[in-house]
């Protein structure tokens, strides 16, 4: 009986989904039903506004004096609605072209209602007689719903008729008073389930409470609580140690769950897999603990935990609010409480109607002009008193301002820096100020009250402990109390205005009428919504990416990176490179790297070692088939041999192996095994060895990755009509699409991707020109960057586009970035469905002529060479020098095509040479020093751009610094490099007194700079050091040789700002260093400097090949040098020899130590007179050309060696040139 009777009651439960649920609901409501804020006339009732009705004038319209119009329908009772649908005045030119959606149990507290993506705003009409419907996306039950027109047809007013589609529901509600709850009480024991089902509907006005309750003596436990604002679920089975462990973890759903309207809870569980869905939040989890199965001992409670003592418990306050339909696994718990049922054991004052208190609010909508003006009323003890209730996620606002009596005081409360202030100005400039309050922009309810008696003003938040000013007379308030912000003629701060929302206003403890104040009979405002709190959390879902936190305030969100390897405004982009071969072709050295090889997609960043080193690749990988395999390291596949027989130096020539020849020694046979589709190795085995006296070692090397094939994956498109077709992009909230291309063509579609109504499209709109366009449902969005040099020069050139919620950004070549910000309350949505075109659009129309390569959309390279094998007008790869991955150009490089042959352009890289490979190295003496300026100031130039499009607003590009050097020298302390800025910031790399690199960043004047110390050990040794600093916001990387790889987090994400001058060796003039930096600055640098590059600028390079310029000033004796050449050749040649080394030391490890002794002794005496013949040739040289260059460079040396460096000193002379030539 009890299984049908559960079965039956689940089965009416849900019944409403199993029949369609849009029946028209307005049509044959009575006149009564509909109220408006105006009305014409009389003909223009709100009664009148039934759909397709001809009565009175034919519909709605307010007055024309109406500026708040509204119409509002009661259903009669509470309605589940599906859908609503418009329509004009009948036969007049009234309309509604868009509207908000409220609605409301009572009528009297209303909540907007907002789309799956947060849009709030409605389509409406465009002529009078068309019947618009619009599907909710989430159904709502309620009783009240308000249309509030927002725009209407311009050459007419406002008409509406309406309709709202849905169907009755049956419900089965109780109300709890906090202090109550209802016990189900299980039969037996205990229950013990492998599946839950749970599903309710509450509502509250206050954050804290237990909703329902269970545990069981062997530690397991479920608990549903409402705890500031949200949704906690506690569920644990059969773990022991979370019983009396106070880190229990929640799983957290929902947000401003608080605010006096209905929500729907469902919770499932199966054995260990639990979904929880508050609303349309979902959270997928598995349970903590060993068991399978929830065992729950005698009664679960709903709305509370009745007995505070009891074992196991933690929460701290019961429900207070209302619960509708109540099931648990199919079981109707309030219908059997109200039945009386003996399963159902009542605690304290249950009810079963919904009768919880409406607690009316408003809404300051603008934080630059809103305000709440109310009287004073008279107070019988004398002084003044308000009290009031807040919230809001902004950190800064005014709450309330009044002048006293006696004059010419005034009294300020305001929210600063997410704290509380009460001001007490008196005469002058003399102040009083005490604060209160902790982080109350968490968008939660907080009471405020303020009173003034017995010469105390005292200021109390949250019932926490009050603070005091203390007063010389008592004060009265004089005229009006300005509530949440003031008007300007009547303002003497410079606090924004509070934007947020109010309640529970009263002043001398007489409570403010909000419906007063809203009809005019009460004070005066400015831009307030009454009847509402129409707050809404922005980081609900998290839009954040890659485990970016989310903050927020009224009107926006943001998104911290930190900590997370990506960056951009929604943490998409990552900030590491996507191969080895990417970091090699910027001019990186050998080393650990951190590469992302799909950059913005799901995959994180890992740590790899780079050999960049030129040479035949390398590459070990596991084992893929499992396939047995015969041929050894260094011969073909299929062969079963070792190298020694390819180059035939086997130790006995009658093998192919050294270690088949079964001698009384150890044998070596060594190799790569690079062939990768056998691989990777998963086991080896070596067999004969059960003989005796035979023996066998094997050693598997680290597995090395080279190279990147998607960087020169490339298709070439010769007809117009021609175009490569994918799947349909992914890309709903974020986006980024780069590419090389090269033409001769004006014009061209470089992608497209169609949906209904969205799109999104990159192409090259005339010969200098790049345009990104999109629309998400909000209108057409157009970023443009305009090149002063044809982008059509047969030369390729970088594009990159990004679109995600929070802004869209175009970058072409090195040209100034643009950004366009998305609206705060816009369609967040790209909802494409074509296929994506790639090099031509769907229409066949502007497709593109010339090379297309290195295609990644969202961290996935697309293949263009394989689509292009099979698709006719197109081809794989692009001829031309420089379309390959030969690197013809290095260290940034650029390949350059000519009509019969090539050349490399080298005026962003800081290396000189036919082939940009070439060190250059200046010797600094003391006096010596280096002063690159800039032509304008630097991050002006980087920002300038104009507006580009009235739908968004343009926000300031990102702060970001490429730095990279080589140094000798044996001086310390020693001053390498300084960037100083006409605002006072500044960047500086030191040798500190002990040798060590420092490197100072001072970004914010009003805080200290700060400071990192890399390498604690001396640099200042007489050896060569490699250093490179990259910076991206807050997140600093460090590297200094191949040894060592830091991060570091700055204290500012701030850019620097007017970049003056760039200084290596020593600062003249006076620079507003710290003590530390100004020693070192004055004691300059000694020693060599090589390959300097600042971002984009080569100030070594421009002082030897630009004397004369005015951008470059030189003082002292500066030397040309081969110092960081000869360096790195010595480095590389005693690698060499230790190499060497150790391979003979392996290949003859059966020698005797004497034999060893005397071979090392030779080569020691060797080594050492070639050094010494080396040192005393290099100073001979050193010293006949220090005599022929004292204080300059010869000419024809200049242009020999920097034939390919042109006279470009700055970035505003080469916008086209990219310093990502070659690589995403």
């Amino acid at each position: 009986m009890v299984t049908l009777y559960t079965l039956s009651v689940f089965s009416g439960a849900s019944a409403a989904t199993h029949y369609n649920c849009n029946g028209p609901l307005v049509s044959t409501l009575p006149h009564s039903s509909f109220q408006s804020s105006t009305q014409s006339s009389v003909s223009y009732a709100a009664y009148n506004a039934k759909l397709n009705r001809r009565d009175g004038a034919g519909g709605w319209s307010p007055m024309v004096t109406d500026q708040e119009p509204w119409l509002q329908v009661d259903l009669r009772e509470q309605m589940e609605v599906t859908a609503v649908a418009t329509q004009g005045r009948y036969d007049s030119w009234d309309w509604v072209s868009s509207y908000l959606l409220l609605y409301s149990d009572t009528g009297r507290a209303w909540k907007q209602y907002r789309h799956e993506d947060g849009v709030g705003r409605f389509v409406g009409n465009m002529n009078s007689e068309a019947v618009v419907q619009n599907k909710l996306s989430h159904p709502v039950r309620t009783r009240f719903l308000r249309f509030i027109p927002r725009d209407w047809n311009p050459s007419g007013w406002m008409g509406l008729r309406v309709e709202v589609y849905g169907c009755s529901y049956k419900s089965y509600v109780a109300d709890f008073d906090g202090r109550s709850s209802l016990l189900y009480r299980f039969n037996q024991k205990s229950m013990s389930t492998v599946k839950d089902v749970i599903s309710l509907r509450f509502k509250s006005h206050q954050a804290e409470g237990v909703l329902l309750h269970g545990e069981g003596q062997r530690g397991d436990y479920i608990t549903l609580e409402l705890h500031r604002g949200r949704l906690d679920l506690y569920l644990n089975l059969d773990d022991s140690r979370l019983r009396f462990s106070s880190g229990r973890v929640a799983v957290t759903v929902g947000s401003l769950l608080d605010d006096q309207h209905w929500h729907s809870v469902h919770i499932e569980r199966f054995n260990k897999q639990v979904n929880l869905t508050v609303d349309s939040h979902a959270q997928h989890f598995q349970t903590k603990g060993e068991g399978h199965s929830l065992e729950v001992d005698y009664e679960l409670s709903f709305g509370g935990i009745p007995l505070p003592g009891k074992p196991g418990t933690f929460l701290r306050k019961n429900f207070n609010g209302c619960m509708e339909n109540l099931y648990y696994n199919g079981i109707n718990i309030i219908d059997l409480a109200k039945r009386r049922k003996p399963q159902i054991h009542s605690v304290g004052n249950v009810t079963f109607s919904c009768s919880q208190p409406q607690l009316v609010g408003c809404t300051f909508l603008s934080s630059g002009s809103s305000f709440l003006s109310l009287p004073s009323a008279a107070s019988a003890t004398g002084g003044f008193s308000v009290r009031f209730q807040f919230r809001t996620w902004n950190p800064d606002g005014l709450l309330l301002s009044v002048q006293l009596s006696p004059e010419p005081q005034r009294l300020e409360l305001q929210i600063s820096n997410t704290r509380l202030y009460l001001t007490l100005h008196n005469s002058g400039r003399q102040k009083s100020e005490v604060s209160a309050g902790h982080k109350v922009n968490d968008g939660l309810w907080h009471s405020v009250s303020l009173d003034t008696r017995n010469l105390h003003i005292t200021l109390t938040v949250d019932g926490e402990t009050s603070s005091t000013i203390e007063l010389w007379e008592q004060l009265e308030s004089r005229g009006s109390f300005y509530v949440g912000g003031c008007p300007t003629m009547d303002c003497q701060h410079q606090t924004p205005a509070f934007q947020g929302c109010m309640r529970l206003i009263s002043i001398n403890r007489q409570p403010m009428n909000l419906s007063h104040i809203q009809q005019g009979l009460l004070g005066s405002y400015n831009e307030l919504q009454f009847d509402t709190c129409n707050i809404r959390d922005r980081c609900l879902p998290n839009l954040c990416e890659h485990g970016g936190r989310c903050s927020q305030t009224w009107s926006s969100f943001s998104c911290d990176c930190s900590g997370t390897g990506y960056s951009g405004a929604t943490c998409h982009n990552s900030i590491y490179e996507s191969s080895c071969e990417a970091y090699k072709l910027i001019g990186s050295s050998s080393g650990f790297y951190s590469i992302d090889p799909d950059g913005s997609g799901p995959l994180g960043p890992t740590q790899v070692y780079c050999n960049m080193t030129d040479g035949s690749p390398l590459s070990w990988w596991l084992d893929r088939e499992g396939e047995r395999r015969s041929y050894w390291g260094g011969f073909l596949p299929g062969v079963q041999q070792c190298s020694c027989s390819l180059e035939e130096n086997c130790v006995d020539m009658n093998y192919f192996c050294n270690c088949d020849a079964d001698t009384d020694t150890w044998a070596n046979d060594t190799g790569v095994l690079s062939y990768k589709d056998h691989l990777p190795v998963s086991q080896i085995v070596i067999g004969d060895t059960n003989r005796t006296g035979s023996q066998a070692v094997y050693h598997i090397g680290p597995l090395r990755c080279y190279g990147d094939k998607s960087i020169w994956n490339a298709a070439s498109f010769y007809q117009e009509s021609s175009y490569l077709y994918f799947p349909t992009l992914q890309a709903e909230l974020a986006s980024d699409i780069s590419l090389y291309f090269k033409t001769s063509a004006p014009s061209g579609v470089f992608l497209e991707n169609l949906g209904l109504k969205d799109f999104i499209r990159v192409e090259l709109s005339s010969p200098s020109v790049v345009t990104f366009s999109f629309d998400v449902g909000n209108g057409p969005v157009v970023l443009s960057v305009k090149s002063h040099l044809p982008l059509n020069d047969r030369q390729w050139h970088y594009v990159r586009a990004e679109r995600n919620v929070k802004e869209a950004s175009l970058q072409v070549d090195q040209l100034p970035l643009r950004f366009l910000e998305a609206p705060a309350d816009g369609h967040p949505r790209l909802r494409l469905s074509s296929q994506l075109f790639v090099g031509g659009t769907a229409s066949q129309q502007r497709g593109f002529l010339g090379c297309i390569r290195t295609l990644t959309i969202n961290g996935v390279s697309f293949d263009l060479e394989e689509r292009a094998k099979m698709t006719p007008g197109v081809s794989s790869g692009c001829p031309g020098y420089c379309s390959g991955s030969s690197s013809l150009c290095h260290n940034r490089g650029r390949c350059i095509e000519k009509s019969n042959g090539y050349v490399c352009d080298c005026s962003q890289s800081a290396y000189g040479g036919t082939t940009c490979n070439q060190e250059v190295s200046v010797s600094f003496d003391m006096e010596s020093s280096v002063t690159y300026t800039f032509q304008e100031p630097f991050s002006v130039m980087q920002n300038r751009s104009s507006q580009a499009s009235s739908v968004s607003t343009e926000s300031s590009s990102r702060a970001r610094e490429d730095v990279a050097f080589s140094f000798v020298t044996s001086q310390r302390p020693a001053l390498l490099l300084t960037v100083s800025t006409f605002s006072q910031q500044y960047i500086a790399v030191i040798l500190a007194k002990n040798g060590s690199l420092q490197i100072w960043y001072h970004l914010q004047t009003d805080r200290s700079p700060d400071v990192f110390s890399p390498a604690l050990n001396n640099l200042a040794d007489g050896r060569l050091h490699r250093i490179r600093i990259h910076r991206v916001g807050k997140n600093l990387y460090v590297q200094i040789d191949q040894d060592i790889h830091t991060k570091y987090t700055l204290s500012s994400d701030a850019e620097l700002i007017l970049i003056r001058s760039l200084t290596l060796g020593k600062v003249t003039r006076r620079e507003n260093f710290s003590d530390k930096v100004m020693q070192a600055a004055s004691k300059g640098f000694i020693g060599c400097l090589s390959s300097v590059q600042f971002n984009h600028v080569a100030p070594l390079k421009a002082a030897l090949t630009n004397r004369g310029s005015s951008l470059v000033t030189i003082r002292g004796p500066l030397v040309q040098s081969n110092c960081g050449a000869l360096a790195e050749s010595t480095s590389h040649t005693l690698q060499d020899q230790t190499v060497t080394a150790n391979k003979d030391k392996e290949q003859h490890g059966n020698r005797t130590q004497k034999d060893l002794a005397v071979i090392a002794g030779v080569v020691t005496a060797v080594v050492f007179i070639a050094v010494c013949a080396l040192a005393v040739v290099s100073r001979l040289l050193y010293q006949q050309r220090r005599a022929q260059r004292s204080s300059s460079i010869k000419e024809e040396n200049r242009h020999s060696m920097y034939t390919d460096y042109r006279t470009e000193l700055h970035l505003h002379n080469s916008v086209r040139d990219n310093m990502k030539e070659y690589y995403i």
